[in-house]
């Protein structure tokens, strides 16, 4: 069955209309982070973190309709932990006293509440530690891409590398395309799970790479684009399966690890559906924009001297 599939399909006849389609998605991404630009979380603009917990478990509504009457409507709830442990964060006015402010919405939840209530946990994070998180975050992420394209390039050759890192690019600016549009909390969670979505990206397309490296030592008589256009027939069922069961674990996530973990999920969602799209059309197609061929991976022919050599 896997072979019949392996030499029917075509994946490089799509490869134009894929391209645009990724243009598409590219631009719309980058109008976006331009007009509406990235819903920073509080770790990124500073604000007040509070961790209370309750006797039992607690909805979250009515908190959030405490924290509006007393003047915080753009306060985050979530549970944290289990549903007795509540996270709040907001943004304090710029003329209340950090301290004050989070006295009154612990005096606040307690007057609301039937229940006793707990604080645990009372942050404050600055304006300047958000200004300084968020570029240690947009280095972290170039530097990233900088160490993959050397690292390609010396591993395979240099219109791979910038296959690549094209694909990386492509994968890190959708999934920040999509957080910008729908609006949603871009904390460093969500971070994290970019700089994770560029290791699985890049996981996936060196695979490729690696057995089109193969395929272009071993088959003599197929052009480039036939050779790539096999490989990714070879490579595709372990590409889906890697795939599925990294999405069955992030789904599970998404839907039972709570409010809390929602953002990290959603975003390593994007970023494996888009990444294994990319590692096919996007890396790959790069490379043959650029003209790979075969004299640019055979190894080099040993003279008669080496050959001699014990």
């Amino acid at each position: 069955m896997l072979k019949l599939i392996d030499r029917k399909i075509d994946f490089m006849a799509w490869r134009k209309p894929a391209m645009m389609f990724s243009a598409v998605l590219i631009l719309i991404s980058v109008g976006s982070l331009i007009i509406q630009q990235l819903n920073f979380g509080i770790d990124f603009t500073g604000g007040n973190v509070i961790e209370v917990g309750y006797q039992d478990a607690v909805e979250l509504q009515p908190i959030r309709d405490v924290l509006e009457a007393e003047g915080f409507e753009d306060a985050i709830v979530q549970h944290f932990g289990s549903s007795k442990e509540v996270l709040i964060r907001f943004i304090p006015q710029a003329d209340q006293d950090k301290a004050e402010t989070s006295s009154r919405v612990i005096n606040a939840l307690k007057s609301a509440s039937s229940q006793s209530l707990e604080q645990r946990r009372v942050d404050y994070v600055g304006p300047q530690v958000g200004e300084e998180l968020t570029e240690s975050g947009g280095l972290a992420v170039l530097y990233a891409l900088i160490a993959i394209l050397v690292y390609v390039a010396f591993r395979f050759e240099y219109r791979f590398s910038i296959g690549a890192v094209a694909a990386l690019i492509h994968d890190v600016t959708i999934t920040l395309g999509i957080f910008s549009v729908l609006q949603l909390d871009f904390d460093l969670s969500v971070l994290a799970a970019l700089l994770a979505v560029i290791g699985y990206s890049l996981n996936d397309t060196i695979v490729v790479f690696d057995r089109i490296r193969e395929n272009f030592r071993k088959i003599r008589k197929k052009t480039s684009l036939e050779i790539t256009n096999v490989s990714i027939n070879q490579t595709i069922s372990r590409t889906l399966m890697t795939s599925l069961t990294t999405l069955l674990v992030l789904i599970s996530l998404f839907f039972l690890g709570g409010e809390v973990i929602h953002a990290f999920a959603l975003a390593l969602i994007i970023g494996v559906l888009v990444g294994t799209y990319s590692s096919i059309y996007v890396a790959t197609s790069g490379a043959l924009m650029l003209g790979i061929d075969r004299s640019d991976l055979l190894l080099p022919e040993k003279d008669d001297e080496e050959l001699a050599r014990p």
